[in-house]
């Protein structure tokens, strides 16, 4: 089962190859930039990571499991997930099933698979369990502070060129994307839960392009709140920390500090798990969102962008 999917595994540089083969003997390729991504559609559609691919419109250099390299157009970044998807011009390929990562648990075993120091040991297989979900790591670069949300924690192996490539359930389905190593300790490794993107995926199939609806908002579950020192007090739902100028949600009345319950009834406790909603929807759909504001709770009925 794995290496069939291992099949499906990339190996993905942001420069190109001097050969068409990764076997040939005179490849010279530089490491510089080289990572990991999963094909998800027989035509060409390859998820990975932002950092290893670069960000929408650029180019970068796919490598398949036959030697074969093709040009790639990154199609969809969202740098905030580390989550992008790009475009190769083949067909028939092996690609490997996204599956409802909201359902694992601790303790699952899983397996990553990538290219862990360069091609000559693509598509390495680490096996582990899943060590906890839900996790929040703290990132600081270029003097600012970001926080990833929503990981997969895993103590299978994942170095610097897995990142992009799948952590698989004992199914062989994909339920997160690598992205993330603490370098300071051993076997602690992070995936971005795979689902998120599996509405964008669906609608670049059917329809060869996705147009992104808009809300512009961002919020972070409770997990997150002690990071960011509010004084916010919840037991679900997710709190809002920024609103976009000239957004569809500014111009509702939602407002920063407010905790959404649900939108269209669909409760939601983690951006994740919001970002894969608004996804699956389009520009001009409305959506009907409940927010609590201390003691009160309204409803705001939004047209998305």
């Amino acid at each position: 089962m794995l290496e069939n999917v291992s099949q499906s595994v990339v190996g993905i540089s942001k420069i190109k190859t001097k050969s068409n083969s990764i076997f040939s003997s005179n490849n010279n390729i530089n490491e510089l930039g080289l990572g990991s991504g999963i094909i998800v559609s027989s035509n060409g559609y390859i998820l990975s990571n932002c950092h290893v691919t670069g960000e929408k419109l650029t180019t970068c250099y796919v490598t398949l499991e036959n030697g074969y390299t093709y040009e790639g157009s990154v199609v969809w970044c969202d740098p905030q997930l580390d989550l992008s998807i790009t475009k190769i011009n083949a067909s028939n390929l092996p690609f490997a099933t996204i599956d409802d990562s909201s359902s694992i648990k601790s303790g699952e075993t899983v397996y990553a698979i990538g290219n862990p120091i360069g091609y000559e040991f693509r598509r390495t297989i680490t096996s582990g369990i899943i060590s906890a979900t839900n996790r929040t790591i703290k990132i600081e670069e270029n003097n600012s502070v970001s926080y990833m949300t929503d990981l997969i924690q895993t103590d299978a192996s994942i170095n610097p060129g897995n990142s992009g490539g799948p952590l698989l359930s004992v199914s062989g389905k994909v339920i997160g994307v690598n992205s993330i190593k603490i370098t300071s300790a051993e076997g602690i490794g992070f995936a971005v839960p795979a689902n998120v993107v599996k509405p964008i995926i669906d609608k670049f199939v059917k329809d060869n392009k996705f147009d992104e609806a808009y809300l512009g908002i961002y919020a972070y579950d409770k997990e997150v709140i002690p990071y960011i020192a509010s004084n916010a007090n919840f037991s679900s739902g997710i709190y809002v920390v920024l609103i976009a100028d000239d957004s569809p949600a500014i111009s509702s009345g939602i407002q920063k500090g407010d905790i959404i319950t649900s939108i269209d009834d669909k409760q939601f406790n983690t951006m994740i798990e919001l970002r894969e909603y608004i996804y699956s929807k389009s520009p001009g759909d409305v959506v009907s969102i409940n927010i609590s504001r201390g003691y009160i709770t309204r409803t705001f009925e939004v047209a998305l962008k």
